[in-house]
């Protein structure tokens, strides 16, 4: 037995899939004018930056040694 095409769900009736540009305004998404538009506050200060990229340094050499 062949595997479904892609094209269809497990109802048998095909599925029109969408293209890059539809599921994009579909979303309602803008494109990306500026590194400005990517920035965001995730920590609230420069220490709990700092935590943050310690703790994954470490975590990334746990197993090394």
């Amino acid at each position: 037995m062949s595997p479904p095409s892609a094209e269809h769900s497990g109802g048998g009736k095909p599925q029109h899939r969408l293209s890059v540009e539809e599921l994009l305004a579909e979303k309602n998404t803008q494109p990306i004018r500026s590194l400005d538009d990517l920035a965001a506050d995730t920590f609230e200060s420069d220490e709990e930056l700092e935590a943050f990229v310690a703790f994954t340094n470490a975590e990334r050499h746990r197993d090394v040694a």
